[in-house]
């Protein structure tokens, strides 16, 4: 399923994390959860688009006359509207291939966010530019000597997950949830639902209603 502008935008304004994989739990993607030390930068931020991927290698040296930084611009440069990149480190805490400068040519290009196993530096110019990004720590290493892009728009496994170019990444808070293209529409559809039983199960539970009463009815918790 391709996700247009105006459903991810309503994606970003009613759905989170917890509920997304919720319902991918009852579809049997029970694997869909970056592991919880892929952290937001600002926690204040939502990010949903579809995945752009990138595969980094761990390296140990630059060989004279070569651009390590060659696919990473590659996949920069190509990234659409309401795309996110999502680069896989292999958690190995050597490589922090996000920083201001990348994100600001992101934002230029109507990108929406960055998801990476690896980690971020530029911090605080990343938090004033308002841009959603979700790593595996905080670091000011150059991955120029100690990793590069090996691949871009291939699977990868980031934070402990595969994840598809063209999948729904869905960030708050909580966390990271890769909802895949083939059951996207119908993840999508069971969310909403949810959300508006979670919505009536608050609603009764706010008046003091029993929960045992409230969960029989809707069947939330």
């Amino acid at each position: 399923m391709t996700i247009d502008a105006e459903t991810l935008a309503d994606v970003r304004s009613r759905l989170y994390a917890a509920v997304l994989s919720d319902v991918l739990d009852s579809l049997g993607y029970r694997h869909q959860v970056l592991a919880p030390g892929v952290r937001p930068l600002d926690e204040s931020l939502v990010l949903a688009g579809r995945a752009r991927t990138g595969l980094y290698r761990d390296v140990y040296h630059v060989p004279p006359g070569h651009n390590p930084y060659e696919l990473e611009i590659a996949l920069i440069d190509d990234l659409k509207p309401d795309e996110v990149a999502v680069l896989a480190c292999g958690s190995s805490g050597r490589i922090a291939p996000w920083g201001e400068l990348l994100t600001t040519a992101s934002i230029a290009r109507g990108a929406v966010g960055c998801v990476t196993d690896g980690l971020a530096r530029d911090v605080k110019a990343i938090r004033r530019l308002g841009f959603p990004v979700f790593c595996g720590g905080i670091g000011p290493l150059d991955s120029k000597g100690r990793g590069e892009v090996a691949a871009i728009d291939v699977p990868i496994e980031c934070g402990g997950v595969l994840v598809n170019p063209g999948d729904l990444v869905f960030g708050d808070a909580d966390g990271v949830v890769v909802v895949p293209q083939q059951v996207t529409a119908q993840a999508l559809r069971l969310a909403f639902e949810k959300v508006e039983g979670e919505d009536r199960t608050r609603e009764e539970l706010a008046k003091g209603l029993n929960l045992a009463e409230v969960f029989a009815r809707y069947g939330i918790l």
